[in-house]
Formats: C-alpha cells, structure tokens, sequence
C-alpha cells in the first residue's frame, strides 16, 4: 500500500517536468507549433461564443484570432495541463481499480472461509447425530441391565429363602444383598 503510493508521488513529479518539457517542444517544433495553435484558437473560439452564450452579450459575427506568440502558449499550456491532468486521471483509475481488485481478493477469502465453515458445522452435525445414536443404544443397554439385576437378585432372594444355602446340616444366613440400586423396598 505504502509502496503504491509513493509510486504514484513519484509519478506526479515526474509528470510535472515532462509537462515543462512538452512545452517547450511545442514552441520548438514545426508540427507542435501548429497543434497548439489550432488548439489554441480553437479554445478561444469556444470561449468567445460559450461567454456571449451565458453572459447574453450581443453575438460577434467575427472573433478576432489570437496572436501567433499567444495561441502558441495558450495552446503548450493545454497540452500540458492536459498531460498532467491525463496522468493524475490514470493514477485514480489505477489506484481505484487496485482496490476494488484487493476487496474482491477480500470477499473471495471470506467466501471461501465461510465454505469451511459450513463444511465444519456439516461434519460436526452429523458426528453428533451418531454420538447421539450411541448414547440411545447406551441407555437402552443400561435398561436392559438394571432389568436383569434386578431378575438376577429377585432369584437369588428366592433360592435363599427356598433352602439352597445350607452347609454342613447348618442352615447359613445370608444377608440380603443389592447387585443393583433399586427402588426403596422394605425386606421382609
């Protein structure tokens, strides 16, 4: 950013002495000579009709033309302000068309960053939807085993009251014991 505009500074120097230097071309040279004064007079007749257009001065039949020496550098000035004003009009385009380039660069990664995301939240949706499933198979797992430790310990409390724990001609008694926590009976 910085680099581009000290670029476009230098630039504006430079077309400043090459504006100075297409003057004095043009005051030199044959066929400069003559663009800018058909240029010139061209300017001025422009300016004498556009001012007695808006101004309401009474209209001129015939517009005296301007000096040879004047309509040369009237002419070398347009030529040179119209090259400095042609580089800086470059310059804005250039710079204008630079940025627009950077922010769809921008919009592009962000486009693109958002595509991840959504590609992310995907993947995470659908690995949820299996952790879920597992965790139903799970707790019907859980069911399914407090069930039969339940059964278990209700078959276990029948065979020791039927008699099966006895050892030696002297019965055994065992405690009631929880293989799995139950709602609150009373034993009897």
């Amino acid at each position: 950013m910085a680099t581009v505009k000290l670029a476009t500074l230098v630039i504006r120097t430079l077309a400043k002495p090459i504006s100075s230097q297409l003057k004095n071309q043009a005051k030199q040279h044959e066929t400069f000579r003559s663009i800018c004064i058909s240029l010139a007079q061209r300017m001025h007749m422009a300016e004498v009709k556009l001012r007695t257009n808006i101004l309401g001065e009474p209209a001129r039949q015939h517009v005296k033309p301007l000096s040879e020496t004047r309509a040369i550098e009237n002419g070398a000035n347009a030529l040179a302000e119209g090259f400095l004003f042609s580089v800086a009009a470059l310059l804005i385009i250039g710079e204008t068309w630079r940025s627009s380039r950077s922010q769809s660069k921008q919009r592009d990664d962000v486009n693109e960053r958002i595509e991840e995301l959504s590609a992310n939240v995907t993947s995470l949706t659908e690995r949820l939807e299996r952790i879920q499933d597992s965790l139903g198979d799970v707790e019907s797992e859980r069911s399914r085993n407090n069930e039969l430790a339940r059964i278990v310990e209700r078959v276990v409390e029948i065979g020791l009251r039927g008699g099966w724990a006895e050892f030696e001609d002297t019965p055994l008694k065992v405690p009631r014991v929880e293989l799995a926590p139950t709602s609150s009976r009373v034993l009897p």
